[in-house]
């Protein structure tokens, strides 16, 4: 889950300085760079002085010269037009799954953590198999946890170790549940 809240946070941090309507502002052919040679001048220090010469090597760093201009625009392979398109993607069709002591499934859920104020959709994914498990049993109770900490109430634990299973599974295929012991259950979540 702290991959997911991360990768959607950067993302839409790059749009908001990376899109194509923005990317230009950032363009090293945009750099007055007689106003930056006479600040260097006026305000730098006697060693920065002393490499002035060296100012395009120096700026390097704000571009690759070779650079394919029509390759600028980092989203247009995605047809993502405004972050908007994200906090669908993300919000609406990613999931993600967390095991029982991944406390960031309660930032997941949370919207005052991302930006646009996405809920991201963590499922529950039991690590019973995993060496640090001693106990099956306390698989599900570990992630109520969660719930006796105050970090999720008891609608979004019902989510992360249920409904967002639900959600996914029966919205790629109504009948996915169909016959089962849930089935019943998960007919109201569809």
């Amino acid at each position: 889950m702290g991959w997911a809240c991360a990768l959607y946070a950067g993302l839409v941090g790059h749009w908001e300085k990376r899109n194509r309507n923005e990317i230009g502002r950032y363009d090293p052919l945009r750099l007055d760079r007689a106003l930056l040679e006479s600040l260097l001048a006026r305000h730098g220090s006697a060693a920065v002085g002393a490499r002035r010469d060296r100012l395009d090597e120096a700026l390097t760093c704000l571009s690759e010269p070779d650079e394919d201009r029509a390759t600028l625009d980092e989203f247009a392979a995605s047809g993502i037009e405004g972050p908007e398109d994200l906090v669908r993607l993300f919000a609406e069709r990613f999931y993600f799954g967390c095991e029982a002591d991944d406390r960031l499934a309660a930032v997941a859920c949370d919207p005052r953590w991302h930006p646009l104020g996405a809920r991201l959709r963590p499922i529950f994914g039991s690590d019973v198999g995993h060496w640090d498990v001693p106990d099956a049993t306390g698989v599900l109770p570990e992630a109520w946890e969660l719930v006796e900490h105050g970090l999720l109430d008891r609608s979004a634990f019902r989510d992360l170790v249920f409904g967002n299973a639900v959600a996914l599974w029966a919205g790629v295929n109504p009948d996915f549940f169909h016959g089962t012991a849930i089935e019943s259950a998960t007919g109201a979540l569809r």
